[in-house]
């Protein structure tokens, strides 16, 4: 995908953030979002990152989801080298099951915001949902699919408690 368009770059930590991740990258294929997905840690590859965050902004991007897990400084990173916005993702990485991570992303200095979801897969899709709403804000084709998105998932609810009634009755 590389000198490819796309709406948003997916940055994880590690290869092993793949499974979490995923989950963003479901709900933004579902509603026809192109991202690219790479892995550069704030850390170990600093140049790398924010060569992945320059292209992304050359290639048209509009906002960053990053997810790290431990210091969990990916997403910081990313925010203090573009004015796109960018939502992060605390992962699970250490004995302390994403609590470090999700303190590291909430607690950025004022002047250098991060949208912090939470920590894990639920974070993960929302992450995107939350992109989405971002991208939906001048896109009103883009709005109508996401509210869309949010009647089916209402009418999942009110079918999951029809089941329910129905169990009950024949009780």
């Amino acid at each position: 995908m590389k000198n490819q368009a796309y709406d948003v770059l997916i940055l994880m930590g590690s290869d092993s953030d793949w499974e979490v991740m995923r989950a963003g990258m479901e709900i933004l294929e579902r509603f026809s979002i192109p991202f690219q997905a790479r892995v550069s840690s704030a850390h170990r590859t600093p140049a790398r990152t924010l060569e992945l965050v320059r292209e992304a902004e050359k290639n048209g991007a509009k906002a960053i989801i990053a997810g790290a897990g431990a210091a969990a400084h990916l997403a910081g990173v990313v925010a203090g080298h573009t004015l796109l916005p960018v939502v992060a993702v605390p992962l699970d990485a250490t004995s302390l099951n994403g609590f470090d991570a999700l303190l590291a992303t909430v607690q950025m200095p004022a002047g250098i915001p991060v949208a912090c979801m939470a920590i894990g897969k639920a974070g993960a899709a929302n992450a995107a949902l939350f992109t989405i709403q971002i991208l939906a804000s001048s896109n009103p084709d883009l709005k109508q699919q996401l509210g869309r998105y949010r009647q089916q998932m209402a009418e999942n609810v009110a079918a999951k408690d029809q089941r329910l009634q129905d169990r009950l009755q024949s009780h």
